[in-house]
């Protein structure tokens, strides 16, 4: 019972509190917020209803916190190999999860939004693994993962159409969609596919003075 009551308290300020968090934040955990809550979270594992089963008050609060504590330990990993030094793990870099989702071509609203997903699956797996066994909860991971590759499928064509390219030099802008029928472009070519011999229909730059607008 005092395991929910601590829960639930938990989860009502978390609610309260996520609103203020999301992109772009107004208001921060900090390192303490996030130190209280994970000793929170641990505490309330050990006293929760799955501590009678040895394995399972094991196995299952690191499956709910997977993706916090992978992307922590992978930090750490990283950081030693690439700083040959313990002192490396404190220092900064751009290579945690939401880094490399934004650097996918994600925003970062989005990217917040693929991390909750992440979380609630690996949340939604513990539960269904203790109520149901393995092999439902091994079910419900495939058809999450189906589902994640269509959506990424479709993200990826909805990104390259609406890719658009900017001439460093005049600042002008092709868009692929629209394309430029003055300089005989149709609607829909792709930036990849206009000829080499293709140059800006402003300053006359080449297409190796075009990069993708951000």
């Amino acid at each position: 019972m005092i395991s929910i009551l601590l829960i639930t308290a938990l989860a009502g300020a978390l609610v309260g509190f996520l609103p203020f968090n999301f992109a772009p934040a107004k208001t921060f955990i900090g390192d303490t917020g996030s130190n209280f809550l994970g000793f929170s979270l641990s505490i309330i594992s050990i006293l929760g209803v799955a501590k009678t089963y040895t394995a399972a008050v094991i196995v299952l609060p690191l499956l709910a916190l997977g993706l916090p504590i992978f992307d922590t330990m992978w930090a750490i990993i990283r950081r030693l190999v690439r700083g040959k030094s313990i002192k490396a793990i404190f220092k900064a870099d751009k290579g945690h999860l939401h880094h490399l989702i934004v650097s996918r071509g994600f925003s970062q609203k989005q990217a917040v939004l693929i991390l909750y997903g992440i979380a609630a699956t690996f949340g939604i797996f513990a539960i269904i693994m203790l109520e149901s066994g393995i092999w439902k909860a091994l079910s419900f991971l495939l058809m999450v993962i189906v589902a994640l590759g269509l959506g990424y499928k479709n993200f990826q064509a909805e990104k390259i159409e609406s890719q658009r390219y900017e001439c460093v030099q005049c600042k002008y802008i092709y868009n692929p969609k629209s394309g430029n029928e003055k300089a005989g472009v149709k609607p829909g070519t792709d930036f990849e596919d206009l000829p080499d011999t293709w140059v800006c229909p402003v300053c006359g730059e080449g297409k190796d003075m075009f990069e993708i607008h951000r």
